[in-house]
């Protein structure tokens, strides 16, 4: 008799986990059910921003794969069907038919958890109101521009000013709405340190977006009709005909708590390297809900990016399937825009070094991406931090125009391999006046770290 593998969640993590073992194992030897309580399957919401701004020309461009698609590959994708309850001890899960209502139990040999994230919505007054958006999914995306295709007047307050918030406010911007961003933090981009989230302020400034930090929001207002006017804090209101919320996201583990599966620090699930959740020898789990390693500091973390969740369900297909893989861990890689302003950044920040009781140092340097003569140079900032006593690389911020972000790459893998900033001068970098200067940014910033460290003895 062949086995049964269920997968709760039919986005990146998940598909990819049935798609690979479907490869290894054909419906004969392994049977494939997946759920999934939306409408659609296996698409791209990093891409969300960029289709709400008019980058993408619709929502279609955005789904890799179609239910029907996975179904012709033989894994039997239920959609609209929202897993409701998980039986370890009886290996089973309890399902709900979104539209009909009926509920069926369906037993597994083998199961993957790919739960994803929820977006954090506190419960404010008027937070429900209409005219204020998440941006998670797909039909949030068409949601919103449907509203902003509604709104009566052209003014937009996007709460938040992480990775989401600033794609957001360059898309609302692209509409020709007036942009306020209000952040409870002093700076922009908390995935920075302040002095380089400082640069992002200032930048967004310039492009005419409003950005307003240490504003912790406490109400949405409503007008006569219940509709968002406005959103308020401790200090003042900010006009407002759409509100996108832009607040991040924490991993969507009420299943696996209820079952009683571990959870990390985080609230994500913790795996093995093989992805199987730790302590259950027929359960996997992947993506945006579970925590992984960070190379650096040797601590687990949350980081939920796309790149991780595919990645994730290769390794888990591999294994599911009958072959064997790992996901060793990140240092911590992203990369981001707003306009034409580029911000990138992997590793550890000052603070982040700090918690886990390293002694580093950290330098600054301003370069350009190409080399200053030719025509197209702009200017690009470059923060790097490395252990104090052996002059490991610990982590590099980028903010800088177009050539900037994609740099971080670079430092990534430095990372990834444990390389000294030493060792990272002697790197063979691809040089012409087009592409970089003679000695590249990031190298610059590698000979000044170098200094540095000799400098602390």
């Amino acid at each position: 008799m062949s086995e049964r593998l269920v997968v709760i969640g039919g986005d990146a993590a998940g598909m990819a986990a049935a798609s690979q073992a479907r490869r290894l194992k054909g419906a004969g030897e392994l049977e494939i059910v997946a759920f999934e309580r939306g409408r659609f399957s296996s698409y791209s919401a990093c891409g969300i921003p960029y289709w709400v701004g008019g980058d993408v020309g619709s929502l279609d461009e955005l789904i890799a794969r179609s239910p029907e698609e996975h179904r012709e590959r033989e894994i039997d994708l239920r959609m609209r069907t929202e897993v409701t309850e998980l039986d370890v001890d009886r290996q089973r899960v309890r399902s709900r038919d979104l539209e009909s209502g009926e509920e069926s139990w369906t037993g597994y040999d083998k199961l993957v958890i790919a739960t994803g994230a929820r977006p954090l919505r506190p419960p404010l007054p008027g937070i429900d109101a209409p005219g204020v958006h998440g941006v998670q999914t797909l039909g949030d995306g068409q949601a919103l521009l449907d509203s902003l295709e509604r709104a009566e007047g052209r003014r937009a307050v996007v709460v938040g000013a992480g990775y989401i918030g600033v794609e957001m406010a360059e898309a609302l911007l692209g509409r020709g709405f007036e942009v306020t961003v209000l952040n409870r933090g002093e700076q922009p981009m908390a995935t920075l340190d302040p002095d380089m989230g400082r640069l992002v302020h200032r930048a967004m400034d310039g492009l005419g977006i409003t950005t307003v930090g240490s504003a912790a929001v406490t109400k949405i207002l409503t007008g006569e009709d219940g509709r968002v006017r406005a959103v308020a804090t401790d200090d003042a209101e900010y006009p407002a005909d759409v509100v996108v919320l832009g607040m991040g996201v924490e991993p969507e583990t009420s299943l696996a708590r209820a079952a009683g599966l571990p959870l990390g620090g985080h609230g994500g699930l913790l795996t093995d390297l093989s992805m199987r959740v730790r302590g259950h020898e027929d359960i996997w789990a992947g993506g945006d809900c579970v925590e992984v390693l960070d190379l650096v500091s040797g601590r687990d973390r949350y980081v939920p990016l796309g790149t991780h969740a595919n990645k994730h369900g290769q390794v888990i297909g591999a294994n599911v399937g009958g072959g064997y893989a790992t996901f060793p861990g990140v240092v911590g890689t992203a990369v981001s825009k707003v306009c034409d302003l580029e911000i990138a950044r992997t590793g550890l920040r000052e603070k982040d070094a700090r918690a886990v009781g390293l002694r580093y140092v950290a330098v600054t340097v301003e370069s350009t991406s190409r080399a200053g003569y030719y025509p197209g140079a702009a200017p690009m900032t470059v923060k790097m931090l490395a252990e104090r006593r052996t002059g490991r690389l610990l982590g590099v911020q980028i903010v800088g125009r177009e050539g900037a972000g994609k740099r971080v790459d670079i430092a990534a893998v430095a990372l990834t391999a444990g390389m000294t900033v030493e060792t990272m001068v002697s790197l063979d970098l691809g040089y012409a006046p087009p592409f970089s200067p003679v000695w590249d940014p990031v190298l610059v910033a590698a000979r000044k770290a170098v200094a540095a460290v000799r400098a602390a003895g």
